[in-house]
C-alpha cells in the first residue's frame, strides 16, 4: 500500500514539471510575470481627449491568458475565454462571445506530441460540429 501511495504522489508531482519542461526558460520567465495579472488598454482621443478602454487581458495563476475582451466606444465588441490542460498546459478550448456577450463560436485543439497543432474542431453555440481544421507541417531542405 505504501508503494502504491508513493508511486501516485511521485507521478502527480510530476505532471506539472513534465509540462514545465516542454516550455522554453523565456517563455517560463514571460508566464511568470504575468501570473494573476489583468492587463487594460486605453486609448485617447487626441482633439477631445476622451479616453476609453480599448482591451482587457486577465492571466491566471500560471500566467496563461484565460480571457481577452475588446471594447470598441460603445462597449464589448468580443470576448475570448480560454480553457488549458493542467498536463500539458496547451489551450484545449476557447470559447468566442459577440457583443452581447452570447457566444458565436466554441474551438477545441488537439496537439500533437512536439507540441504543435494537430486538429481545431470549430463548434456553433448549439455544439454542432462546423469544420475541422487540421494542421500539417512541411520541413523543406533548401
Amino acid at each position: 500500500m505504501k508503494k502504491y501511495l508513493f508511486l501516485v504522489l511521485t507521478t502527480l508531482l510530476a505532471v506539472p514539471a513534465v509540462a514545465q519542461s516542454l516550455l522554453t526558460r523565456e517563455q517560463l520567465a514571460k508566464r511568470e510575470k504575468r501570473k494573476n495579472l489583468t492587463v487594460k488598454e486605453w486609448n485617447t482621443d487626441d482633439k477631445t481627449k476622451t479616453r476609453w478602454l480599448d482591451r482587457i487581458k486577465v492571466y491566471d495563476s500560471q500566467g496563461r491568458c484565460v480571457e481577452e475582451i475588446e471594447y470598441a466606444t460603445y462597449g464589448q465588441k468580443w470576448r475570448v475565454t480560454s480553457t488549458y490542460d493542467d498536463v500539458t498546459g496547451k489551450v484545449v478550448e476557447e470559447v468566442e462571445y459577440n457583443d452581447r456577450n452570447r457566444p458565436v463560436r466554441i474551438r477545441k485543439y488537439e496537439w500533437n506530441e512536439d507540441g504543435t497543432k494537430a486538429k481545431q474542431y470549430n463548434y456553433l453555440p448549439n455544439g454542432k460540429l462546423f469544420s475541422v481544421k487540421v494542421f500539417e507541417y512541411i520541413f523543406s531542405e533548401k
